[in-house]
């Protein structure tokens, strides 16, 4: 079945879209560690970025721009907003979190939303804030014991985190032997630290860390990221990967990431703590718009059509854990890159006067963000439908009344702020 197929069904021609939420994370930017960091584990000089470590770049924002702009097309050819002015930028919210690559990103996607227009500032707490929309355990937002965070993934992985080292071990050792041979520099006598040295840990955490998972997957899933950004930045062929890694070679070498966000992220206790009160949040919008009436705690409001959440591949990775989301898309499995999206549907049946929600994802290609291509029908990113286990259909569709039921049945009501 094509991304095609499963999207437009029959069902569809009898119904209208209502409302749609974005789960985004930010747009293209810098390694959040400085080059100094990274140096040791390679014989090539990590390169030197344009901006801070960890914040959005100029390309990057303007990827995101152009995301905005495709999405203001998509959602124009289905109904839900005008093809342009600015009439509608009072029925659209953008909320992001703190961070600086989280604001410019939404600031980015409103831009191309509603080019010229006074569209709504973007919400958000201050910089530097946590957020627990965002961020559960550094807000405070919820609790858990640690103890109990090491035996949920110790539980997935045998006991024993070395045994992640030994069934990645292929994709470890690919990476590694760039990480050996591309890119000498003067400093290659220097003695380079293998990622298969890298200590393996799982021990309980401190603060708002409830868990420390340490070892050659995760160094390498930072590294392979690193690679990721090299490449949709844009830099030129020898600069990504120190020029030994192409397109087809960082999808091979970002397994490895997402094998490292799968056990971080998407193990089912950390993903309830950390997106139980994200969810909920995303259930109160479409709730709210589907009866439009407000609902205490809501971001959004009764008559809009759109809202974004942009926050980080950590929350999509959260929230597709604990409804046990999962996608295939642009060849690679359940990945989260720059600019990706979770995107919630309500839309309203004619035929039965009901509502249902289809859940799909979203994201431009590797190539379209490393050439920084404009989007459009007939040149669109990446949309995937996505299955909710124990509540879609044979069309995908999802009753509303079972999508907040699965929600609740999902969420830790004590992890929720009112």
């Amino acid at each position: 079945m094509t991304a095609q197929t499963a999207s437009v069904t029959t069902a569809d021609q009898n119904a209208n879209l209502k409302f749609v939420v974005y789960l985004s994370r930010h747009g293209v930017r810098s390694p959040t560690g400085k080059p100094a960091q990274y140096n040791s584990y390679s014989t090539g000089l990590w390169p030197t970025w344009d901006v801070p470590p960890g914040n959005l770049t100029a390309h990057g924002f303007r990827l995101m721009q152009l995301f905005g702009a495709y999405d203001r097309i998509q959602l124009a050819s289905e109904g839900l907003l005008s093809p342009q002015g600015c009439d509608d930028a009072n029925r659209v919210v953008i909320y992001s979190d703190s961070d600086q690559r989280t604001r410019e990103t939404g600031k980015a996607l409103e831009l191309g939303l509603f080019p010229g227009c006074s569209a709504p500032v973007v919400q958000g707490l201050p910089e530097h804030t946590p957020d627990p929309l965002f961020h559960s355990f550094a807000a405070g937002t919820t609790t858990v014991h640690s103890q109990l965070a090491v035996a949920a993934i110790a539980g997935r992985i045998g006991g024993d985190p070395n045994n992640l080292t030994s069934i990645y071990h292929a994709r470890l050792n690919d990476l590694d032997a760039i990480l050996a041979r591309c890119g000498a520099h003067a400093d290659s006598a220097q003695k380079r630290i293998s990622i298969f040295e890298v200590p393996t840990v799982l021990t309980a955490g401190k603060g708002d860390h409830p868990f420390e998972l340490r070892g050659p997957l995760n160094t390498a899933s930072t590294l392979a990221e690193n690679i990721l950004l090299e490449y949709t930045q844009g830099f030129d062929n020898a600069s990504v990967g120190w020029g030994c890694v192409d397109g087809d070679h960082l999808r091979s070498l970002l397994e490895l990431h997402t094998a490292a966000s799968d056990f971080t992220q998407r193990t089912p206790l950390i993903a309830q703590l950390e997106a139980s009160n994200l969810l909920d949040h995303i259930r109160r919008a479409i709730q709210q718009a589907a009866g439009g009436k407000a609902i205490a705690g809501a971001i959004s409001r009764p008559t809009d059509r759109a809202l974004f959440l942009v926050g980080h591949d950590t929350n999509l990775s959260n929230v597709a854990g604990l409804l046990n989301l999962t996608w295939i898309a642009d060849g690679r499995r359940d990945d989260t890159p720059p600019g990706a999206s979770l995107v919630f549907e309500l839309w309203h049946s004619r035929e039965k006067n009901a509502d249902f929600v289809r859940v799909f994802y979203t994201s431009q290609t590797l190539e379209q963000m490393r050439s920084e291509t404009a989007l459009t029908l007939n040149n669109p990113p990446v949309r995937v439908p996505v299955f909710i286990p124990g509540c879609s259909g044979e069309d995908l569709s999802c009753s509303l009344p079972s999508f907040i039921q699965i929600v609740s049945r999902a969420i830790d009501p004590t992890s929720v702020l009112p």
